[in-house]
């Protein structure tokens, strides 16, 4: 009887503490949820940032002195304008920090996504022209993309499961389907606006998106997409909006190249 009333006390007790530990857990968890990142992973965050802001600043100090006062970021096609009359003048004779300085402009949007590329894009081409805009946005994209996605690897879960719980669901659902002809499925999400990019990115690594295979559909996946912005960067000042790049029959070719590229992975779910 007392090994009875012992044993009562003693899986109350444990019912207790189990208790208390389920409530400080969501107690946890409601802290989180309001700031998902911890001290060190901020850290880490603020070190990536540290060093394209030292880079940027070499370039800056290699640079002739001059008046710099239309270095920014562009938000519409009128700050694009001005931002490629201004650098046209450099180019040429500054071509390696011109260079230098766009890479790591457009990877360290890529790597925070932030909004614009598409404009560093159209940049691309009425500075360089299509086959090196083309080349140089496949390569900077790439970079990006592969800084975002072991960026998210190492702190990213948290903010990803903050931000878009639902399309992460829909996202790792879609991938575990896909898991044999993963490679096809990436590169229809990369030609098609099916997903943004940016999520793509920072979620891959999340639901176990092979890097080899990210890598490879982000390098391919991303060229349609590329040569229609770089080369409408060639008539920059025949532009009224960013909508004038994609028409209907750029919209329907992307798809038609999405859909060719995951025909494979239709097939063999059927199969």
């Amino acid at each position: 009887m007392e090994g009875e009333v012992g044993t009562s006390s003693t899986m109350a007790a444990a019912s207790l503490k189990y208790e208390i530990d389920a409530n400080n857990s969501s107690l946890i968890e409601s802290k989180s949820a309001k700031f998902p990142l911890t001290f060190w992973e901020i850290s880490m965050a603020s070190g990536v940032v540290l060093s394209f802001v030292l880079g940027l600043s070499c370039v800056y100090l290699t640079m002739p002195a001059s008046d710099y006062s239309f270095l920014k970021l562009p938000r519409t096609l009128e700050d694009l304008q001005i931002l490629k009359d201004n650098l046209e003048d450099y180019t040429s004779d500054y071509t390696v920090q011109v260079l230098v300085g766009y890479c790591s402009v457009y990877i360290f949007m890529q790597t925070f996504m932030i909004p614009g590329t598409i404009f560093m894009s159209l940049l691309a081409g009425s500075l360089f022209g299509i086959l090196k805009g083309v080349a140089l946005v496949v390569f900077t994209a790439t970079a990006g993309a592969s800084s975002c996605y072991f960026l998210s690897k190492m702190i990213g879960k948290p903010l990803v499961f903050s931000l878009w719980p639902d399309k992460l669901t829909f996202f790792q659902a879609q991938v575990a389907k896909r898991r044999e002809r993963l490679l096809n499925y990436m590169l229809f999400l990369r030609v098609t606006p099916t997903l943004p990019n940016t999520f793509i990115n920072v979620a891959s690594p999340i639901v176990d998106v092979p890097y080899h295979i990210f890598l490879l559909g982000t390098i391919v996946g991303v060229i349609p997409a590329t040569y229609v912005t770089v080369r409408a960067g060639l008539t920059l000042g025949e532009l009224q909006s960013v909508g004038d790049l994609y028409d209907f029959n750029s919209i329907a070719t992307l798809f038609l190249i999405g859909l060719v590229s995951v025909t494979p992975t239709l097939i063999g779910s059927k199969s």
